[in-house]
């Protein structure tokens, strides 16, 4: 399995982070990625409303960010969020945003689980 590129966990930026996650699309991704340990593209964004090709540049834009990580495998790519890279970078921001999002962003359902609740993956290298 190929891991696509991404910054390294001391090189992601705050303000990448929350441009990343400005965009409901994106949210309601990240919302389906904290739901899940891991996800095939394919999954995460074949109910967003949205062109595939633009799906895929927001993936390009989260992976790039430092938001998920993208592992290839074959003709599959699997996403996952990097919870512990983010809390170690910005404690809380992650599950902050997410809590918020839900009460704003109509793709997201009020009736998820708290993200902050919800015992995540530790990432894999």
């Amino acid at each position: 399995m190929r891991v696509l590129p991404h910054p390294a966990t001391e090189d992601i930026q705050l303000t990448e982070v929350l441009r990343a996650l400005s965009d409901p699309v994106r949210l309601a991704i990240v919302h389906k990625l904290a739901e899940q340990a891991e996800m095939t593209c394919s999954a995460a964004g074949w109910d967003l409303g949205v062109h595939k090709s633009t799906v895929s540049h927001h993936y390009r834009t989260l992976r790039e960010a430092g938001v998920i990580l993208s592992k290839q495998d074959g003709r599959k790519i699997y996403l996952s969020l990097r919870w512990d890279d983010l809390e170690t970078r910005f404690p809380g921001v992650l599950g902050s945003v997410l809590s918020a999002a839900r009460a704003s962003v109509p793709s997201i359902s009020a009736e998820a689980p708290d993200p902050r609740h919800h015992s995540h993956p530790t990432s894999r290298p």
